[in-house]
């Protein structure tokens, strides 16, 4: 599981670029961002960041300082690729989603000088790049690590957090534990996490194809069941994770210091095209995922 990405690649960008419970989950989170102020000045952590998508809206958004993490090396060198902050089909996701554009960071502080760009490696030393377009050159350095995220190093303090689809890939209980550990070591008291996480229960009572992935097999093992997906690309790109409940990341949260856990259910674009009202409220009757809100 932990080398699947190192696979799936660039399927995974065609995926997240095309894929209407994709476009749910930007919908939910730039809302969640915007009910938090938003994030201009903030010292951002992106979690199980890709090919850097999330991490660079977060640099877009203002942030002071936007750290995207991801174990595997091949969606952080696609994320170092993506360089140029804004170039890579964010405006063409986020009016797919039907979000407003965060407020141009031009201008904002712009936390670490990033200098040239830094290959990095797999070591967990971080490659930084900037947007290189017109009037990019004072937007915040964007910087990328390879790490495992049970054993995060201590990069913060950080204000903000997010985490999408990062906690389903924990391998057993004690992984899943030591991520929240890991990214509340990272976060100032008052420090928020925001992550979307998958609801548990849906196959095979549900039929997920519609919305971009499929679940082919639900297998009893571990601490959690694996489930046996497809993201469904040209050709499909096969991938697992496992199928915790909502109540195993809560614990998970509070035995790692959080104070506060929340939920909210996930949002969903304005109806448009064949993604019409009738699309969406069938997705929304057993939506893919939830967001989880911690406060540390």
């Amino acid at each position: 599981m932990r080398f699947q990405y190192d696979t799936i690649g660039e399927r995974f960008v065609e995926s997240k670029t095309t894929a209407a419970f994709s476009a749910a989950d930007t919908h939910t989170l730039l809302g969640a961002l915007d009910a938090l102020g938003g994030v201009r000045g903030l010292d951002t952590l992106d979690l199980a960041c890709g090919y850097g998508y999330n991490t660079r809206l977060l640099a877009r958004g203002g942030a002071r300082r936007a750290v995207g993490v991801d174990i595997s090396e091949e969606m952080i060198r696609l994320a170092r690729a993506h360089g140029v902050i804004g170039g890579d089909g964010v405006g063409a996701l986020e009016g797919a989603v039907g979000a407003v554009r965060p407020a141009d960071a031009a201008g904002a502080g712009a936390g670490r000088d990033a200098g040239g760009a830094d290959a990095g490696g797999p070591d967990g030393t971080a490659g930084r790049d900037r947007g290189t377009g017109g009037g990019a050159a004072a937007a915040p350095a964007v910087e990328y690590v390879v790490a495992d995220a049970a054993k995060l190093p201590q990069m913060g303090p950080f204000d903000l957090a997010t985490a999408v689809y990062l906690f389903n890939h924990a391998a057993d209980r004690s992984a899943l534990h030591a991520m929240f550990r890991s990214i509340r070591a990272n976060l100032r008291e008052g420090g928020r996490l925001l992550a979307i996480v998958p609801n548990a229960g849906a196959y095979p009572h549900v039929d997920w194809s519609p919305y971009g992935v499929r679940i082919v097999d639900r297998v009893l093992e571990g601490d959690a069941p694996l489930l046996k997906a497809q993201f469904l690309t040209q050709p499909p790109a096969d991938f697992e994770f496992r199928e915790w409940a909502h109540a195993d990341f809560a614990e998970a949260a509070v035995e790692a210091g959080f104070s506060t856990v929340g939920w909210q259910p996930n949002r969903t674009p304005p109806a448009e095209g064949a993604r019409d009202e009738a699309y969406w409220t069938a997705y929304r009757a057993w939506p893919i995922s939830s967001l989880m809100t911690c406060t540390a």
